[in-house]
């Protein structure tokens, strides 16, 4: 029996951007040690504790973070978050809340840094003639800038931000829309991300192939689809891609 020919090339890959081509995580924690670092010289507090309020503040935010959010200036977010980690420290100062936002801003610039290779990754994706999108439940507030900073602002055909676009992954439809934007069915599309929920299991349901970057060893949740490929990192993306334009890989 002849040869299955390969798989054409996906006609549009989507791209998370926090801690799938970069990393967030440690971004945002080294700029709020040195936030809280500050805030203890100053203060006579722990740093340790400062930080670690301020990780639970934040880390609450973005897991809880709805659709009716959208509209939040991200500045005030940020100094309410400041306010509360301040307050778990026995700490009332609103002018000091408004000092660690202004400096947590201007450090984290400090620390953007793309992942190694993310440049090359979509490099060798256009050309193969795949479009390219950003897709992500970040504010337009600051990741335009971070876009910018991330030297990625002519890497994609189109960058869907949360504000935006008034959606929030995994809503279904905000994949079908960059993939409409994009002229690609998504059925002949991808996504790559590190959210299970946010960017797999929305993309899954619109039937696109799902490229889970594991960048924390997690597990699919019971009863969850199983993502097309995993990787540890953004370095196994192009692989995991090319894997379903092979015969006989993946189904």
């Amino acid at each position: 029996m002849a040869a299955k020919p390969p798989a054409p090339p996906f006609e549009a890959v989507l791209f998370d951007l926090d801690d799938t081509l970069h990393d967030d995580t440690a971004t945002y924690r080294r700029a709020a040690e040195r936030v809280a670092l500050d805030v203890a010289r100053t203060h006579g507090v722990a740093a340790s504790a400062v930080l670690a309020a301020y990780v639970r503040q934040a880390d609450a935010f973005w897991i809880n973070l709805a659709p009716e959010q959208l509209g939040t200036p991200l500045v005030g977010l940020r100094l309410s978050l400041w306010t509360a980690a301040l307050h778990e420290t026995g700490l009332e100062d609103a002018t000091l809340a408004q000092l660690c936002a202004r400096s947590y801003n201007d450090y984290r610039r400090e620390y953007l840094q793309l992942w190694p290779g993310v440049l090359e990754l979509l490099a060798a994706l256009r050309k193969r003639g795949s479009k390219l999108a950003l897709v992500t439940n970040g504010f337009a507030e600051t990741h335009r800038e971070k876009i910018v900073l991330l030297g990625l602002e002519s890497a994609f055909d189109e960058v869907f931000i949360a504000d935006e676009v008034g959606m929030l992954k995994p809503d279904p439809r905000l994949f079908r829309l960059a993939c409409q934007r994009l002229g690609a069915k998504p059925e002949q599309s991808a996504m790559v991300g590190d959210r299970y929920e946010r960017d797999i299991r929305g993309a899954h349901e619109t039937g696109m192939f799902t490229v889970w970057v594991n960048v924390r060893g997690e597990r699919v949740p019971p009863g969850g689809p199983q993502p097309d490929a995993v990787v540890a990192d953004v370095g196994g993306v192009l692989d995991a891609l090319e894997s379903r334009l092979s015969p006989g890989r993946n189904g």
